[in-house]
This record gives structure tokens, C-alpha cells and sequence, in this order.
């Protein structure tokens, strides 16, 4: 047998591909981004309130840990 009828069903691999053509191709995702001259005011709350929330938690459990440090090392 030839090395021919081996690649026969192999020939579309071998084959240099092509690309299509700019006018048939079209993105198959689209981003949209909101305009960024208005704020989202929601968004813009929901962060800043969660932040200081954070924020004043993060405090308390540290002072709380100092408070239970000095108790346990007696020096409070």
C-alpha cells in the first residue's frame, strides 16, 4: 500500500487552514459596560457600608483579643 491511502482520511488535517473571511466573522460575546459619567448610587452605598462595617467590627474584635490577652497575662 502507498503512504497515500494511510493520509486519506487525514488530508483535511494536513491541509493549511483558512481563515474566514472579516465580513462573515462576528463576536460571540458582547461586554456591556455602563456609562461611567453617572455613579451607581446602590453599588456606591452597599460598599461603603459594607467597608466601615468591616471596618468597626474589625476594631471591636481587637480590642476585645487585647482585652483578653492583658486577663490572661495579668497585666490589666
Amino acid at each position: 500500500m502507498a503512504p497515500a491511502t494511510y493520509l486519506c482520511p487525514f488530508s483535511k488535517l494536513l491541509s493549511p487552514a483558512s481563515l474566514p473571511s472579516s465580513s462573515a466573522v462576528q463576536p460571540k460575546f458582547y461586554i456591556w459596560e455602563p456609562p461611567h459619567d453617572i455613579p451607581d448610587w446602590l453599588q456606591v452605598g452597599l460598599t461603603l457600608g459594607t467597608s466601615i462595617f468591616l471596618w468597626i467590627y474589625l476594631i471591636k474584635q481587637h480590642n476585645e483579643d487585647v482585652l483578653a490577652y492583658q486577663r490572661r497575662n495579668g497585666l490589666g
